[in-house]
């Protein structure tokens, strides 16, 4: 998204406009929700907006009140500039989607993608100009609420769905009624707070942060992301907020990015109590000194901005080129020319079209645990009751977290089974609560499990204890849920748990009690449906684990792509002491990154190279290793597999992980159906960043270790010798 043709405009505007104007168009302010002019919660951003002292409000819903709002600033302010409107479109608008760890578990970024184009759509026809997502955080902390936000734990897979979802929102043309603008977010390392305490301290090297953190968001500003979003967090003791290194450095310099650096909610302001600032005015220089260049709700540019240049703290050249940015983005966007939304034209409710794609998608992103006998799928024509039991069975609350408000409510599993197996007499007891110790009820769910042929458990954890500012210490599912579980299981009926929620669950103290799991987050507006679609079979699941499900709280963090000790643990020498074990638990995950089941089966072949040896020069030049790999459904249906490929440094100059995914390709096999599946390996795959500052990347001579399979513990492999 090139902003040259835009460039002349906006040297003419910085020519007429005052310092205060050029403030005002650092600011953002926030609305209440759909509320329209003129009531108590909007009178600073309408009295900002007719002096031309506002850049942007975040959070006014329909086309109504933003064109009411933006008359004011077009039609009342003296240079008529218009307002940027955002909004937390962060899987969806009126048609929500599964939540965005979901989304990853489908290994598929067209997921991503659609998701963000029906968003976008419906987004901008109502008013929207702007979403502050997607989030790109790599995690590795299922303590952490916003892991429901985030692809997980892996930043090539991330990497692959920002970019998607980037080019979802975004499309070719910012312009266009059916695009919005994306944001990067949260630049940078958010996902590693200490103790996965919301927006707690982050330490971090710099080969860590270049190979683990900025990977995703360096993806997301080549695919042209409009905006990215600093972070709440510290980076090695310099808040976000406040890091020239980061903001400037890295993204707008080394990067290149011309776009909007906005701050998250008070972030500036918060530089204070980090005890980075020691009053607002300080806290303005050194947020728009680093980087920052649209200050959110707090207020602290507008109000100190003009005594910061007087003193000569703050440059004119900086602040012209804050006000730069936000005046590219809204001619990008084409808000001079087209300001107001087309009221008529608004999108009010989701349609049939956009259900459907809402509801695949929460199919293709459901993950099959476990399947002991075959439990699954449920032989309809022999079914003749079945026991639909569990707190969110019969339940609407599946959406999952950063829901719009008014977004309908999802359809739920027990009346999607019902309409789904019609001759089968389906019964339901809710058993417990989704939180609380009342078991009370659990005496009626075994009763209805007892006089069925077949259970499915419909249990996990409510939107209310994940997202942002919802941190768990503990990681089991709430209240009386287990209890739940254990009665149902005993009655020795088949059993199936559908597992939903907004992060990985400590599942070790059921899992071996039910012959099946099958994970559906929260699976969005089409949740009882998509589920019914795969307990049935008429979609064969084929979903991966974006992210690594612990035994206990205890391992955290537990990750696949560690780095080894010096002592590792060995499985062949299980006794040994002193090496990296826990004393009281068993080695590894309960289910690995990239795990997940089918209702058929396949086989890969042993990865194939079309070089065996390849210069560090040549790869540094451009050259690329191809792969190739075979794989076979060798069952007795079609379905979905995931091709994983994974690289492996043995011997490098710093540490390398154990494994690295560098590339993942889901197809769908007829039964008995051959396909080869290939993969370009570069320098950026088979190198690494170091810890130099400025930003030093190498490929070294050496083995490398090729091993590809269906998940991460695959053990199938080929070398690669870098010279």
């Amino acid at each position: 998204m090139s902003g040259h043709d835009h460039e002349p405009r906006i040297k003419e505007l910085l020519a007429r406009m005052t310092v205060d104007e050029k403030l005002g168009q650092l600011q953002q302010l926030a609305w209440a929700w759909d509320t329209g002019p003129g009531g108590a919660d909007t009178e600073a951003a309408e009295a900002a907006a007719r002096k031309g002292l506002l850049g942007s409000v975040l959070n006014v819903v329909g086309a109504a009140a933003g064109n009411a709002l933006q008359r004011i600033a077009v039609e009342e302010s003296r240079l008529g500039i218009p307002l940027v409107f955002g909004l937390d479109v962060i899987h969806g608008y009126h048609t929500t989607f599964p939540i965005p760890l979901a989304q990853a578990a489908a290994f598929d970024p067209a997921v991503a993608e659609q998701d963000a184009e029906v968003s976008a759509r419906e987004a901008r026809s109502n008013g929207t100009h702007w979403t502050f997502a997607p989030m790109m955080d790599v995690t590795r902390e299922p303590r952490w609420g916003r892991i429901a936000e985030s692809t997980g734990e892996d930043p090539y897979l991330t990497a692959s769905y920002a970019v998607a979802k980037v080019r979802g929102y975004q499309g070719a043309d910012l312009a266009a009624p059916d695009r919005i603008a994306a944001c990067a977010k949260h630049f940078v390392a958010y996902g590693g707070a200490e103790g996965g305490r919301d927006y707690n301290t982050v330490d971090v090297s710099e080969q860590r942060l270049r190979n683990l953190y900025l990977p995703p968001f360096r993806a997301a500003v080549d695919a042209g992301a409009a905006t990215v979003m600093a972070a709440f967090n510290t980076i090695s003791g310099v808040p976000a907020h406040a890091n020239p290194h980061t903001l400037t450095g890295v993204l707008k310099q080394e990067w290149g990015f011309d776009g909007v650096v906005v701050s998250d909610w008070t972030g500036v302001q918060e530089l204070i109590a980090h005890g980075n600032a020691a009053n607002e005015a300080e806290a303005a220089r050194r947020a728009l000194t680093a980087g920052v260049d649209m200050e959110m709700v707090s207020t602290t540019f507008v109000d100190h901005g003009r005594a910061l240049l007087a003193s000569g703290t703050l440059s004119e050249e900086r602040l012209d080129d804050a006000v730069a940015r936000v005046l590219r983005l809204k001619l990008r966007l084409g808000l001079f020319e087209r300001p107001y939304a087309e009221e008529s034209a608004a999108l009010t409710a989701p349609t049939a079209e956009t259900r459907a794609a809402a509801r695949a998608a929460a199919a293709r992103c459901m993950v099959l645990l476990k399947n002991d006998d075959d439990v699954l799928p449920l032989n309809a024509s022999a079914l003749r009751s079945l026991a639909v039991v569990g707190p969110f069975a019969d339940s609407g609350d599946l959406l999952g977290t950063w829901v719009l408000p008014g977004a309908p409510a999802a359809v739920p599993v027990l009346s999607a089974l019902r309409e789904a197996l019609p001759h089968t007499r389906v019964t339901h007891a809710a058993g417990v609560s989704p939180q609380g110790p009342d078991t009370s009820g659990i005496a009626e769910a075994v009763a209805a499990a007892e006089a069925a042929d077949a259970v499915v458990l419909v249990v996990g954890e409510p939107p209310a204890i994940s997202g942002e500012a919802a941190v768990r210490s503990e990681l089991g599912l709430p209240g009386a849920q287990e209890q739940l579980i254990g009665a149902v299981a005993a009655t020795g009926k088949p059993c199936v748990v559908v597992l939903v929620g907004g992060r990985p669950l400590t599942v070790g103290g059921w899992a071996d009690e039910v012959p099946a799991i099958l994970v559906a987050w929260h699976p969005g507006i089409e949740a009882g449906p998509a589920v019914a679609d795969v307990l049935t079979g008429a979609v064969v699941p084929g979903g991966k684990l974006p992210v690594t499900f612990p035994r206990a709280v205890g391992q955290i963090p537990l990750y696949y792509n560690h780095e080894r000790t010096g002592r590792p643990y060995d499985p062949a020498a299980a006794d040994a002491k002193y090496v990296s074990k826990y004393l009281d638990l068993a080695d590894g995950p309960e289910f690995a990154f990239g795990h997940g089941l089918s209702y058929t089966t396949f086989m890969l072949g042993a990865p194939r190279l079309n070089r065996e040896r390849i210069g560090a020069g040549e790869l540094r030049a451009g050259a690329t290793v191809e792969v190739t790999v075979p794989v076979r459904n060798t069952g007795g249906r079609a379905g979905d597999e995931v091709v994983q490929l994974y690289v492996q440094d043995p011997a490098a100059s710093i540490t390398q992980p154990v494994r690295r995914l560098r590339g993942f390709r889901r197809i769908r096999l007829a039964a008995g159906e051959e396909k080869e599946v290939r993969f370009t390996l570069g320098a950026d795959d088979l190198g690494y960043w170091t810890n130099d500052p400025a930003g030093a990347f190498t490929v070294e001579p050496g083995e490398i270790h090729l091993h590809t399979g269906t998940g991460s513990r695959a053990h199938t492999r080929n070398t690669l010798l870098i010279t």
